[in-house]
């Protein structure tokens, strides 16, 4: 995960800041996701969603100059995937 500087991977290709509700307490946590391709991205999110509740399915997009596709899920590790997110 980065630390979601304005030089980061987030920040500048459209992805928000990550501010203190996303991680205001222990067990949420928010996952950024580079994948080779679109199906492998939607394949890890949709395994994280299985076993923790989650945002859901992640916006994909491409960031230019990178290799891959990047996408960000929200976590309550807390809870299980059944539990909803």
């Amino acid at each position: 995960m980065g630390f979601n500087r304005v030089d980061r991977l987030g920040v500048r290709d459209g992805m928000r800041e990550i501010d203190e509700q996303h991680v205001s307490e222990p067990g949420l946590v928010v996952l950024d996701i580079t994948a080779a391709d679109e199906d492998t991205l939607r394949l890890v999110v949709a395994e994280l969603a299985e076993r923790w509740a989650t945002s859901g399915p992640a916006p994909v997009r491409r960031v230019p100059g990178r290799a891959g596709m990047a996408g960000r899920v929200y976590a309550d590790i807390r809870r299980t995937g059944a539990e909803g997110g």
